[in-house]
C-alpha cells in the first residue's frame, strides 16, 4: 500500500485463540488493522465497533440492535458454518455482507460424529468406567450389536454428512437421509436413497443431524420426532444444540423410549451442574469440539480473515451468505487500493 491508501479496521469482537497473529498477517495483506476484544454481549460488541469497517465474531450475538449501532460497517463474519449468532435480514437490510465459512471441517466433524457413534455402540466409555471402578466383566455393557447392516440416518445431505455417508458405508452400514433441499443427483451421486421425513425416523438405528440451526430447525427434534424413533436407536448431534429440545430428549432417554444420545452442541453450553444430560448414563458428551484440529483451526482464521479482505476491497468474498448482495462486489481477485466499490451500509430504518 502507498501512503494515500486508506486502511481498514476490523474488529475480532472475541475469540479463544492465543493470540490473533493468522489474522492480522491475512488481513494485512488486504491492508486492514485488527483490533482484538473479548465481548460476550450486544452492549460490548456495540462499545468495541461503532468506527469499523468489519466484524469477526465467534460467540458474541451480533443482534440487530447492534447492527443498527454500526456507523461505516460493511462486513460481519463468523468464525464457523453457521450465522445463527447474527441478525442476518437486519444486516442485509443495511447492504452489509454476512460472511461464513461453508467449507474447512467435514472430515473432522464426520469423523467426530462416526467415533460417537461407535464409542456409543462398543459401549466404549461404559467399560473404561466400570474397569476404573475395579470391574472387569464384558457383560455390563450388554447388549451390544455389530454395525455392519445396522441403518445411519442423515438428517441433512451436505458436505459433512456426504462425508460421513462414505465412511459409514465403508463399515458395512445401510445410509439414508432425509434433505428436501437437496437434488436427486446428490443423492444418486453418493449412493444414498432419499427418503421422507417419517421413514429418516423410523427405520434409523442412528439418526445424525447435519443441518443449520434456523427459525425451521429449532426444536426439530422434539417430542413427536423422538416417539417415531425405534426405542433401541441413538440420536447424534454434531451440528447445533437449538435443533434439539432437549427437555423432550431428557423424557424420551428417561422412559427407555430412546436408547441413547451423543451429543456434541447443546442448546446452553456449557450445562449446568444440575442437567439431567448429565445424569444419564446413555449420553455421551463432547464440549462442542466435532470442528476442531489443529489443521482446520488454521484453516477457520485463514478463510475468515481473507474473505472480509477480499469483501472489504470489493472482491466477491467466497463465503457470502446473503447471496443477495453479490452485485455490490466488482472488483479482481487481487488487493486493491482500498476504496470501497460499494456504497456506504444505509442507515438503519
Amino acid at each position: 500500500m502507498n501512503a494515500e491508501q486508506r486502511k481498514w479496521t476490523v474488529l475480532i469482537s472475541d475469540f479463544n485463540y492465543a493470540d490473533n497473529e493468522i489474522e492480522r498477517e491475512a488481513l494485512a495483506k488486504w491492508g486492514a488493522d485488527v483490533i482484538a476484544a473479548q465481548c460476550a454481549t450486544p452492549q460490548e460488541v456495540m462499545e468495541e465497533s461503532r468506527n469499523v469497517d468489519a466484524i469477526i465474531s465467534q460467540y458474541a450475538p451480533i443482534t440487530a440492535e447492534v447492527i443498527a449501532s454500526l456507523t461505516r460497517c460493511q462486513v460481519l463474519a463468523r468464525y464457523g458454518i453457521g450465522v445463527d449468532t447474527i441478525d442476518v435480514p437486519a444486516a442485509t437490510k443495511r447492504e452489509i455482507a454476512v460472511i461464513n465459512v461453508p467449507s474447512y471441517c467435514e472430515n473432522e466433524v464426520s469423523d467426530h460424529a462416526l467415533g460417537l457413534l461407535m464409542a456409543w455402540a462398543r459401549r466404549i466409555p461404559h467399560y473404561t468406567d466400570e474397569i476404573r471402578n475395579g470391574v472387569w466383566d464384558w457383560k455390563t455393557g450388554r447388549p451390544i450389536h455389530r454395525l455392519h447392516g445396522q441403518v445411519l440416518g442423515l438428517l441433512g445431505f451436505g458436505k459433512i454428512a456426504r462425508v460421513l455417508a462414505r465412511k459409514a458405508t465403508a463399515l458395512g452400514m445401510e445410509v439414508i437421509a432425509h434433505d428436501p433441499y437437496v437434488p436427486d443427483a446428490s443423492f444418486e451421486e453418493e449412493g444414498v436413497p432419499s427418503v421422507g421425513w417419517n421413514e429418516v425416523l423410523s427405520r434409523s438405528d442412528y439418526l445424525s443431524i447435519h443441518v443449520p440451526l434456523t427459525s425451521e430447525t429449532r426444536h426439530l427434534i422434539n417430542a413427536d420426532p423422538l416417539s417415531q424413533m425405534k426405542p433401541t436407536a441413538c440420536l447424534i448431534n454434531t451440528s447445533r444444540g437449538g435443533i434439539v429440545d432437549e427437555a423432550a430428549l431428557v423424557r424420551a432417554l428417561q422412559d427407555d423410549a430412546l436408547a441413547g444420545a451423543c451429543l456434541d452442541v447443546l442448546e446452553d453450553e456449557a450445562p449446568a451442574a444440575d442437567s439431567p444430560l448429565l445424569q444419564l448414563p446413555q449420553v455421551l458428551l463432547t464440549p462442542h469440539v466435532a470442528w476442531y484440529s489443529e489443521e482446520s483451526q488454521v484453516e477457520l482464521r485463514q478463510t475468515v480473515s481473507d474473505d472480509v479482505g477480499r469483501a472489504l476491497n470489493g472482491v466477491l468474498p467466497r463465503g457470502l451468505f446473503n447471496k443477495e448482495l453479490e452485485k455490490l462486489f466488482t472488483k479482481s481477485s487481487d488487493p486493491t487500493n482500498g476504496e470501497r466499490s460499494f456504497d456506504e451500509p444505509k442507515a438503519a430504518k
